[in-house]
């Protein structure tokens, strides 16, 4: 068979199957030119979902007549002045959008570049250019979508679905641009506005207003990573990930490695099957990161996606540790009183993994610190004692710290042996005394170093060669967690140290790591299984609702907490603790 030539409306249409998905697709094309054109106003009008009409209006910088002759040509753009694909800093550069969308639609544009005595007029479909009255920027409108290849209109959804897409992409385009408006429909406003908080309530809603924590973290390395923005705080959280944000130098994207780096961060303080809110942005070398990787420019590749995803993860760690008090403010080595419980309570032990001392060698801990290991009596919960006579009654306070010292207040007194009700000023504060103690706990036993028990005998597993080469990616973070590996031949993986008190099914775990890395590059199943073990020790080795404690001991777990990293949320991401105000107290009772 012949070899020839595609015909050009033919090598339009091929082109608008990779751009133009949905109607949502024209609206991300046609705004991100309006960015790159120095719009700070963008008015977008939708009808019928997209398939009748698209219209988007910027007031950034027109066209001349000959730029607008060639705006509609294949590879024809104004955003590569350099040639240079490696050192991309607009939204769009490829020069497919508008010819690809012409060739599946009825397409015009006006436009005026504020140089020329009036404005133009383009046909796409006859390519004719006109004079016009038009007086200021551009405005494209789409028509008819898809009336070229009706068989593209049957794979569309209806049209209050492709509303939704629609309002989705330009909800993340003006998380992008808070210093640009956005008018959807003249229905969904984001008004210009500097103020990233501002922006991010009018995007996510109004509940997020107080409960976003700000990110702002530079890479020490010497590189020039750096990520700000705003999370949410672990009590705050979606079914979905519908308001996660993600940003790589200003472009929206949907990025693995970013991804798997945010539900790292949350791991202990949030259910796996919820969702952190946040609008995160990520700047780095335009030479570091490949944005040329798909037509819809959504997906990146990080030339070192393994630093990228240990700096995200340790800043968001790092910002969801902060304790309740400033460190300055209650000196950590401030003399605490013991927890009192009742004697039925199981008093956790340290655990003798029966491995004979001379067989055991400490490692320091990292990011897979969280390993359950051989406990000393420091990790363990302190010993608890009788619940004495005066229980709920005042008790004199000695020498205690000043109110600002404690962010959780002065101990009432306990409600359902499961609640210690504290006033902190004008606040009355309740605690989850289980959630608290979990947290407590948990926290101290990730601070121990990992066990590490040599093997005898190697533990070998049969894998794949490529599997084997997968797992092998990863071997230091292993290595770090307590598990030394290496290759046993070209398909298999044999495991020379291991956490001393982990017996496990090796070969399920290794062919989850492995198919985890061969999808996104990295694996969280160690992490994970080390976190699954530690929080359920701690768990089980806590205050349980229903134990009566005297006010010594609540008073103890209330002073600790407020040192605790994280200790607002208990491991399995409830809160631990409730401020009521006054104010909320006097609209109880009318006194407002």
């Amino acid at each position: 068979m012949a070899v020839r030539v595609l015909p050009e409306f033919l090598i339009n249409q091929i082109a608008a199957g990779e751009v133009v998905e949905r109607p949502a697709s024209v609206v991300k094309e046609l705004v991100e030119n309006a960015l790159d054109a120095g719009a700070d106003q963008i008015v977008i009008d939708v009808t019928d979902g997209g398939r009748t009409r698209i219209s988007v209006m910027d007031n950034g910088r027109g066209m001349s007549r000959d730029d607008l002759s060639r705006a509609v040509l294949r590879h024809a753009t104004s955003k590569l002045p350099d040639d240079d694909l490696l050192n991309i800093n607009f939204m769009g550069f490829r020069g497919e959008a508008l010819p690809s969308i012409a060739s599946v639609s009825d397409m015009t544009i006006d436009t005026c570049n504020g140089a020329d005595p009036h404005g133009w007029v383009l046909d796409a479909n006859t390519g004719d250019i006109r004079p016009s009255a038009w007086e200021a920027g551009t405005r494209i409108r789409v028509e008819n979508l898809f009336a070229k290849t009706p068989a593209r209109l049957k794979f569309l959804r209806g049209d209050r679905a492709e509303m939704m897409f629609v309002l989705d992409v330009v909800k993340r385009l003006a998380m992008a641009r808070p210093d640009v408006g956005f008018v959807l429909n003249n229905k969904w406003r984001f008004p210009k506005d500097d103020d990233m908080a501002a922006r991010i309530a009018a995007v996510m809603g109004t509940d997020v207003s107080g409960r976003m924590i700000e990110i702002a973290a530079t890479s020490s390395s010497g590189s020039d990573l750096a990520l700000h923005g705003f999370i949410s705080e672990p009590t705050l959280r979606r079914a979905s990930s519908v308001d996660q944000y993600l940003f790589v130098n200003g472009r929206p994207v949907k990025d693995k490695v970013l991804v798997g780096a945010l539900r790292a961060a949350y791991m202990d303080v949030m259910h796996a099957r919820e969702f952190p809110l946040c609008a995160l942005y990520l700047t780095l070398d335009p030479r570091n990161v490949d944005v040329n990787v798909s037509p819809a420019k959504t997906e990146v590749h990080f030339l070192e996606p393994s630093h990228v995803r240990a700096f995200i993860i340790k800043s968001l760690r790092d910002a969801l540790a902060k304790t309740i008090v400033a460190t300055a403010a209650v000196p950590v080595s401030a003399p605490r009183m013991p927890y009192v419980a009742p004697d039925v309570a199981p008093r956790p032990q340290a655990i003798n993994f029966n491995i004979p001392p001379a067989r055991v060698s400490d490692r320091p801990g990292n990011a897979f610190n969280s390993v359950f290991a051989s406990f000393t009596s420091q990790a363990a919960a302190p010993t608890v004692a009788p619940a004495r006579a005066h229980d709920n009654a005042d008790v004199s306070m000695g020498d205690a710290p000043s109110a600002s010292a404690m962010p959780l207040g002065r101990v009432i007194g306990q409600i359902g042996n499961k609640y210690i009700l504290s006033a902190a000023g004008e606040n009355l504060v309740i605690t989850d005394q289980h959630a608290a103690h979990e947290r407590i706990t948990y926290e101290r036993l990730r601070a121990h170093s990992i066990k590490v028990q040599p093997l005898l005998s190697p533990i070998v597993i049969q894998m794949r060669a490529e599997d084997v080469a997968a797992v092998l990616t990863v071997a230091n973070d292993m290595k770090s967690a307590g598990l030394a590996i290496d290759a046993f031949g070209d398909d298999a993986i044999a495991i020379f140290e291991k956490p001393a008190d982990w017996d496990l099914n090796w070969a399920d775990m290794f062919h989850a790591i492995a198919d985890e890395v061969r999808c996104h590059g990295h694996s969280s199943q160690l992490a994970e299984r080390l976190h699954l073990k530690l929080a359920n020790y701690a768990c089980h080795h806590s205050v349980r609702a229903g134990q009566k404690l005297d006010i010594a001991g609540m008073d103890a777990l209330l002073r600790d907490i407020e040192r605790t990293q994280r200790g607002g949320e208990c491991n399995h991401g409830r809160p631990v603790y409730k401020f009521i105000p006054i104010t909320e107290l006097d609209g109880w009772f009318e006194r407002i």
